[in-house]
């Protein structure tokens, strides 16, 4: 019986002194110990799975940390960490004060790049690579990014660059047809060719003045270690291309690799899933309320087109792509080139409705402002993940929405209190509108069952009196109306859903300042420039001088945890609210 290898190895020096033969026993039992922590603490099983003995042959070639390795997205890093001296507290990961989902610098040597969004590996590496060179060091840059991440246009504005450099950088493609879902585009039929030998064309990559070497099996540990040495004496730019299998080792996440990316808690012997809870009066997910409602207005309207940058599972725009494919679309990890498809759309009297995840947008900022708004097309962002989305963190949080398209003129911004508000917000932006409008909801379950009422067309700009009190009103925006509303049940006090961040409903906002002695504002977005900002901006311009108190996300980057621990430590949960607003009414009767 062998000897266990894994549990004597913290750090990559301790790999590096093995024997190359024993590689093979220290890959299957890093899958073992992966598996056994995410089938308990959950995460992003099937890339770390993937890239096992590839992790292995880095750190066992290169010498890491001095040898600096990117690792793009970051889905693939367990392997990764656990070889870097997070073993001991790998099974926090992900949870609150524990280690991160992804690479994060502050967190350890060996993590020489923070990520969490895609394509980012290929241009911070090869910056990192130019600062070497500049300054005399001798050292390897590695960046491992896969193939759907590669189809992005900021990998290939990385590409372009460093083909023209003298860079000591080594890009390896981690090629498994899959990202979050299954890759799309020219792109991906391009590799596949290159997999089956049968791409008649120039290799892309040596057109861009690399050194192409590949495809190899990125599960042939001896082949890699040879392959890779062989690299470290190759001057200048290098392409390594490695075929992997997402999820290698658990037949499972082989065979379900969409399923079992996060597949969340199961069985680590058998890998099965553990069941849901069988009681089904549960409400939907906000993502299946807009996936179900966008088939059934496109079933009826034509005109409609739905778009996602390479998220159809997560926003469920899968069911659109199922039953309409022709006007459903998944054009990859392009957010830039979805909000300007959908505006070249838009001009043509379609009515596109652009999913994208909130913290994803960020990516198209400038495509929102110059090809949409500046030209008043109206395209329909639908921004899924809006507000703390939990174990993710930093990089995930959808907390900044608010405020980076509360200042683009045109732009009507718009947030559901439940998934009837979703429902008919849908239902009138594909009525005709003249303008873009963004719609921002949270991942996970609303609160309703009954959901599924006729559509009402809501009146732009209009917000909604929810209680009725006396000195103290709530307004507030999106889902923390039902915070609110729970938080004040027994309380003296007026609750306002305001429902449109941009344009206000100044006469309503008229009507509270003139009648209440105290505001208090509440959104799950950040309080710079948000929500709360612009209520603050509407009292100073029209000359009302009582308090006004803003609640939301602090102005710092918040990190992970459960939605509920992250909400509890801002100060947006029901307890925390009924405290807040309680000692507000203390203070106001007490003066």
């Amino acid at each position: 019986m062998q000897k266990p290898l894994l549990k004597h190895i913290n750090l990559p020096e301790d790999l590096r002194q093995l024997k190359a033969e024993d590689l093979s026993q220290v890959a299957k039992e890093l899958r073992e110990f992966i598996i056994n922590v995410v089938a308990t603490k959950e995460g992003h099983l099937g890339a770390s799975l993937g890239v096992v003995e590839l992790t292995i042959a880095l750190h066992y070639v290169f010498n890491t940390p001095e040898d600096l390795l990117v690792w793009d997205v970051g889905h693939q890093a367990y392997g990764h960490k656990i070889l870097t001296g997070r073993k001991a507290i790998f099974d926090t990961n992900r949870q609150l004060n524990g280690i991160s989902g992804f690479p994060k610098r502050s967190e350890s040597e060996y993590d020489a790049y923070g990520v969490g969004h895609s394509s980012t590996s290929i241009s911070a590496t090869l910056g990192m690579a130019i600062a070497s060179q500049l300054k005399g060091e001798n050292r390897h840059h590695i960046a491992v990014i896969g193939d759907a991440s590669i189809a992005s246009g900021m990998a290939f504005e990385g590409l372009n660059h460093a083909g023209v450099t003298d860079a000591n950088l080594l890009v390896i493609l981690n090629d498994n047809a899959i990202g979050i879902d299954p890759s799309v585009g020219a792109l991906k039929q391009y590799l596949t060719n290159v997999k089956k030998g049968t791409e008649k064309q120039d290799n892309i990559f040596e057109a861009l003045n690399f050194e192409y070497s590949g495809p190899i099996d990125g599960h042939d540990l001896p082949l890699l270690i040879s392959e890779l040495e062989r690299l470290k004496s190759v001057k200048g730019p290098k392409f390594l291309h490695v075929i992997t299998t997402k999820g290698r080792g658990l037949k499972q996440a082989e065979e379900d690799q969409v399923k079992y990316h996060a597949p969340g808690k199961f069985n680590a012997k058998t890998g099965e899933l553990h069941p849901k809870s069988s009681n089904n009066q549960q409400p939907p997910k906000y993502q299946d309320v807009f996936g179900e409602t966008i088939v059934e207005l496109a079933l009826k309207n034509e005109k409609i087109i739905g778009i996602t940058p390479a998220m159809p599972t997560g926003s469920s725009l899968k069911y659109m792509m199922d039953k309409i494919p022709e006007r459903a679309f998944d054009v990859g990890i392009a957010e830039q080139h979805a909000v300007t498809l959908a505006a070249g759309m838009a001009t043509q009297g379609m009515i596109p409705f652009c999913n994208i995840y909130s913290t994803f947008l960020q990516r198209a900022y400038d495509q929102v402002i110059h090809d949409v708004a500046l030209q008043k097309l109206p395209v329909i962002f639908c921004l899924d993940r809006a507000g703390l989305v939990g174990e993710d963190g930093a990089t995930h949080h959808g907390v900044f929405d608010l405020a980076y398209l509360n200042c683009i003129p045109n732009l009507v911004i718009f947030a559901p209190r439940d998934a009837i508000a979703l429902r008919n917000i849908l239902y009138t932006a594909q009525l005709g509108i003249d303008f873009p409008l963004a719609i921002r909801y949270p991942r996970g379950q609303g609160h309703l069952l009954d959901w599924k009422k006729p559509f009402k067309a809501l009146e732009v700009g209009k917000g909604i009196c929810l209680k009725k009190g006396n000195k103290l009103a709530v307004l507030s925006i999106g889902t923390m109306a039902k915070v609110v509303e729970d938080a004040t049940v027994s309380q003296d006090v007026s609750h306002y859903d305001m429902q449109f961040i941009k344009p206000l409903d100044e006469d309503l906002l008229h009507e509270i300042f003139k009648h209440y002695e105290l505001i208090v504002t509440i959104e799950d977005g950040t309080i710079v420039g948000g929500f709360g900002s612009s209520v603050l901006a509407f009292a100073n311009t029209n000359g009302y001088k009582q308090p006004i108190t803003v609640l939301g996300i602090e102005d710092k980057f918040v990190e992970h945890g459960s939605v509920t621990q992250l909400h509890k430590i801002q100060e947006l949960d029901e307890e925390s609210v009924k405290k807040k607003i309680s000692d507000l009414l203390f203070l106001l009767n007490d003066s």
